[in-house]
């Protein structure tokens, strides 16, 4: 009966309450308490990163106040767990309060607090981080299951490739991707390998460009002299998947060297040997300069460019899938926090917009670039803002107009002021004014709602 009696206060969401003074921290505590949560009222910086070391679903904390440095906690709490951030924002602290929401606070509160919508933003900001955290751990499951993965996007381009990677996963014909140089080829290419029942096998990707030719054959047939000899790529590969790129540097000799292994059911002989061997690889190409034109020009065998082209499956250009945006940004942000060792939350909607603006010459392999550029020199944690853009993406921006405040306006109305000034700046473009201000655009559109001007 005592464990049945305890299990509903277990489920109770654990919220840090960091406020001055400490009667008005209890207080509040005490309220939160009272409408479903654990609530644990501290009162300077210290006591607040001790109390954050145990599990916690959100934070309330002033952003600036005696003892209390609301940056310092967030940063903290953020570092060790995903949980939501409310700030309580003091005359004079707007603009650490901004600071506080660039670097992945979920809402800031202004006084005299409104307690009702403190709990409504806790309930929302919790639910959010619970949403967040259970569809991390279904991608981690889905991951590990077959199928095709690594096509990010719902743009009818990425579903066409979709489709075709998953009717060619359960042939052995080879495959021959179509393209624009930097749209994701080499990943069309593992995405194949593990729809495929060859998955648990071997996937290689051998650069063709990128070796001197007398060398390729080698490296990719094996090799044999008097003393001793070497495996190739399609040997140590077998009943895995190979990735040829930029076949067309193949010289004439391993040309015909491959026309035998795809023709004659993996048959092929190392150089430098007479032995024949047989190993069971999936062949996957492409081709800088299209096969057709080689072919054309005596330098690529037309039987071979046939045998290689059995399924050609074209991988569209980031033009044509502008849509797939969004996804693909979370995931290169998701790698370049990876090589980088940072803690980057996302991007604002005024850098999607203006990234969708750009005619990405250089595809999926030029925004990777800009990623990893980003990430790797962005400040804090929060999302990537419009600053953080190479000079190439800003655009010309119109000068900033002048804003008038008084002295003695409140803060609520020199806040008001700010959104209303930036809104005419932008042209009532409001991912480009939250971007502007540093707030996410849920924040914004809060507060229009609450003024009337939505």
């Amino acid at each position: 009966m005592r464990a049945a009696r305890h299990r509903p206060e277990q489920l109770r969401p654990r919220v840090v309450v960091v406020t001055q003074p400490p009667g008005a921290g209890r207080a509040l505590a005490a309220w939160l308490g009272g409408q479903g949560f654990d609530a644990l009222a501290v009162h300077d910086t210290e006591a607040a990163i001790k109390a954050l070391a145990q599990p916690t679903a959100a934070l309330v904390c002033d952003v600036s106040a005696a003892g209390i440095d609301g940056l310092v906690v967030l940063e903290e709490g953020l570092l060790r767990a995903r949980l939501c951030a409310l700030l309580l924002v003091r005359d004079g602290s707007l603009a650490r309060a901004l600071q506080a929401l660039e670097r992945g606070a979920w809402d800031y509160f202004t006084e005299p607090l409104d307690r009702d919508r403190l709990l409504a933003g806790l309930r929302q900001g919790i639910e959010h981080q619970r949403l967040a955290q259970r569809t991390a751990e279904l991608e981690q499951r889905l991951d590990r299951q077959p199928g095709v993965r690594g096509l990010a996007g719902s743009s009818r381009a990425i579903q066409r490739v979709r489709e075709v990677v998953r009717r060619a996963a359960g042939v052995r014909a080879a495959v021959m991707l179509e393209g624009e140089p930097g749209t994701g080829k080499s990943t069309v290419a593992r995405a194949l390998h593990h729809a495929s029942a060859r998955r648990e096998r071997r996937f290689e990707h051998l650069r063709c460009g990128h070796t001197v030719r007398e060398i390729l054959e080698a490296e990719l047939f094996g090799w044999v002299d008097r003393f001793r000899g070497e495996p190739g790529v399609l040997e140590r590969t077998n009943g895995g998947t190979v990735f040829l790129e930029d076949v067309g540097q193949l010289s004439r000799s391993a040309q015909l060297r491959l026309l035998r292994f795809v023709t004659m059911g993996g048959s092929f002989e190392r150089v430098g040997d007479s032995e024949e061997r047989r190993s069971d690889v999936r062949i996957v190409t492409d081709s800088e300069i299209p096969l057709e034109e080689l072919v054309a020009r005596g330098e690529f065998h037309p039987e071979l460019h046939a045998a290689l082209s059995v399924i050609p499956i074209h991988v569209p250009p980031l033009r044509e899938r502008l849509e797939d945006l969004p996804v693909l940004m979370e995931e290169l942000v998701r790698a370049a926090n990876a090589e980088h060792k940072r803690r980057v939350s996302g991007v604002t909607a005024g850098v999607l917009d203006r990234l969708a603006q750009y005619p990405w010459p250089g595809n999926v392999r030029e925004l990777r670039g800009v990623v990893d550029r980003m990430v790797a020199t962005a400040r804090g944690r929060g999302p990537l803002d419009l600053d953080s853009l190479p000079n190439p993406l800003r655009g010309g921006a119109a000068p900033a107009a002048r804003l008038e405040m008084s002295v003695g306006m409140t803060l609520a109305a020199a806040e008001r002021r700010l959104v209303e000034a930036t809104l005419t700046h932008t042209q009532g473009d409001k991912p480009r004014a939250a971007a502007m201000l540093g707030i996410g655009l849920r924040t914004l559109y809060r507060r229009l709602d609450e003024w009337g001007l939505r």
